[in-house]
């Protein structure tokens, strides 16, 4: 025996209520019509994921409920597992559930609400929902019992860092007295089949982590497990899809591709079926009837949906993971595209120095969406290289892209003339090298600053979006200019290390349609170019030393004097690991005030690390 399960991963708008409502129909239309006996959607198909602080709005919470009587209208015999908000009738502002509903000619028949809420890392779910109680309903498809749940529903123990287990340590937790997974109930009450609703969102190395949990799972119980999440970029999210199926014994017999929407229906064989199928009944784990008023789902009841078979299915797609650079460099090319468009932008901008992380972003930015509609800005000093103007020009040749140049001496000279009669520093246009450091580093904010202004006017003039360059390692030790390089909407590589900048450049260039890249980017060392001969490593170590004590401060999660026997690891010099660590607390005001950009590691800044910017722990 076995079912034909469709997996309808999509790119939802969040929001957009009327919007998602015709994506998820068209989806069910095309599953069925490929053969599907049940279409699984993601976690709260209805609003999109994560929906915050809308899910306090009564009118969303009842836009989303019409939208749900919409979606179920349409169903015909074949049953769809669509997630959405329900209200539970209870007062005050946490008075959701996060559910599923099960739906079929024409109604909604039962929902299962989701039982553990994780509040860790990017999830805040506590703030909104409340757990529901009940492992069932079961839905029952044709003589397959299929047990429903939601995300975290799925791992069982109670986790609370996304960061400190990779996988939550549950290959060895399953089955045992912190396994407060639904799936052991549902299991126990005949389900041959767990479906999984998700909102996972992407970070290096997840995918690995999720199948970990479900083959573990799915060999632990015997049970085929299908997993299902959305895909598409929210804000500094991004979600990469990979919905996948492992059979009873946990091996991955379907994947869907990462970063990319797709509708596809997996075979899956039922252990023991046949014998299943001549001794019981879905009426032997309970009686199966819609959903009204006087009868609301949610018990332990199976919710049968008897159908006639569906077409033929050729083969279950088993597409391939992708190897770690084009998994990252895909996240980031896909949470841009969105970010731009779903907000309702066609072009970006992008200031070019020539050197590595600006050349990175543009190259990502042609890729998400079309070398035409990206604008390279070169916007050279006195201080400039004749080698960086080059590069810029020859990256934006490179690339496709429009290329222009907006030299900033004419304003550099008049705004350093007005600020030095001022303060009193010296005649105007004095050359900022001879001055005080204190001076030194005003002349070069005042620099960034008059490329930020700039940006921001073309920005206004033509309705380009502008993107901003600044790396994971620059933005946690605040080597960056407040509204100078962090003036702009959307941060593309806010959550990407130095050193993964350079690997993901060199990546790029490897794919076969040419150098995307100029070499000569790739090879200079880096610079700010805001002074004579200036390089990074006059005011930063060297980023081999720099990028690891950032990682072990920022997503470790250590103290300052905990980070001393980092510096031992690292055969550092601990005056330079207390600088660091320094550096990274006093520049969380510039960074409350930056762009939002993708995340792509285990702790990212924004919705993971919400440090206080006025605070005396070290």
């Amino acid at each position: 025996m076995s079912v034909r399960v469709g997996l309808a991963q999509l790119n939802l708008r969040l929001g957009d209520l009327a919007g998602n409502a015709e994506m998820i129909v068209d989806a069910y239309d095309e599953a069925v019509a490929d053969g599907a006996q049940v279409v699984v959607f993601s976690e709260l198909t209805v609003t999109g994921y994560p929906p915050e602080d809308l899910l306090l709005k009564p009118a969303f919470v009842e836009g989303a409920a019409l939208a749900l009587e919409r979606i179920a209208g349409h169903t015909g015999e074949v049953p769809a597992v669509v997630g959405f908000p329900e209200d539970s009738g209870a007062g005050g502002p946490v008075r959701l559930w996060n559910s599923a509903a099960l739906c079929w000619g024409g109604a909604v028949r039962g929902v299962f609400r989701k039982h553990l809420l994780p509040n860790y890392a990017v999830f805040d779910e506590q703030r909104y929902f409340v757990p529901g109680t009940e492992a069932g309903p079961l839905l029952t498809v044709g003589d397959v019992r299929v047990g429903v749940s939601v995300c975290e529903d799925l791992w069982g123990p109670p986790r609370t860092a996304d960061a400190s287990a990779p996988d939550g340590g549950l290959p060895s937790m399953v089955g045992g007295e912190a396994d407060t997974s639904p799936a052991l109930a549902q299991v126990a009450m005949g389900a041959q089949v767990l479906v999984n609703l998700n909102g996972s969102p992407y970070r290096r190395g997840k995918q690995a982590d999720r199948e970990a949990v479900a083959r573990t799972r799915a060999a632990a119980l015997g049970v085929p497990v299908v997993y299902v999440n959305q895909v598409g970029g929210q804000d500094e999210l991004v979600f990469d899809g990979s919905s996948f199926v492992t059979d009873a014994d946990g091996q991955v017999i379907c994947r869907l591709p990462a970063f990319v929407e797709q509708i596809a229906v997996c075979e899956i064989d039922i252990p023991g079926g046949d014998e299943v199928a001549a001794t019981g009944s879905a009426d032997s784990v309970g009686s199966t009837r819609p959903m009204t008023a006087a009868a609301r789902p949610g018990t332990g009841a199976a919710q049968r949906c008897d159908q006639p078979g569906g077409g033929a299915v050729a083969g279950n797609v088993l597409t391939p993971m992708l190897e770690p650079l084009a998994e990252v460099w895909q996240a980031l090319v896909v949470a841009t595209r969105d970010y731009v468009r779903k907000n309702g932008f066609t072009d970006v901008a992008v200031g070019l120095s020539g050197g590595i992380d600006s050349s990175a972003v543009a190259a990502i930015a042609a890729d998400a969406l079309g070398p035409e509609h990206v604008h390279g800005v070169s916007m050279p000093s006195r201080y400039s290289s004749e080698g960086s103007r080059s590069d810029a020009a020859q990256l934006a040749a490179n690339l496709g892209i429009d290329f222009r140049t907006v030299p900033i001496e004419p304003a550099h000279a008049a705004l350093a003339g007005m600020l030095d009669g001022a303060v009193d520093t010296g005649s105007p246009g004095a050359d900022p090298a001879h001055d005080s450091g204190a001076a030194d580093l005003t002349d070069q904010n005042l620099q960034s600053r008059i490329r930020g202004v700039l940006l921001m006017a073309l920005s206004n003039r033509f309705g380009w979006l502008v993107l901003t360059t600044g790396n994971k390692t620059e933005t946690s030790v605040g080597y960056t200019t407040l509204y100078g390089d962090t003036a702009g909407a959307y941060a593309v590589i806010r959550d990407v290390p130095k050193l993964l900048v350079y690997e993901l450049c060199r990546w790029r260039n490897r794919q076969g349609d040419g150098e995307r890249i100029p070499q000569a980017c790739i090879d200079k060392p880096p610079s700010a170019e805001l002074r004579p001969d200036q390089r990074d490593d006059q005011s930063l170590p060297p980023y081999e030393l720099l990028d690891p004590l950032v990682e072990a401060y920022v997503e470790g999660d250590l103290s300052a004097a905990e980070m001393l026997g980092v510096a031992q690891q690292l055969s550092a010099d601990p005056d330079v690991v207390h600088r660091i660590t320094r550096l990274v607390d006093i520049a969380e005001y510039k960074r409350r005030q930056s762009p939002p950009g993708p995340r792509i590691t285990a702790k990212s800044f924004g919705k993971d690390r919400r440090m206080p910017i006025t605070n005396f722990f070290r």
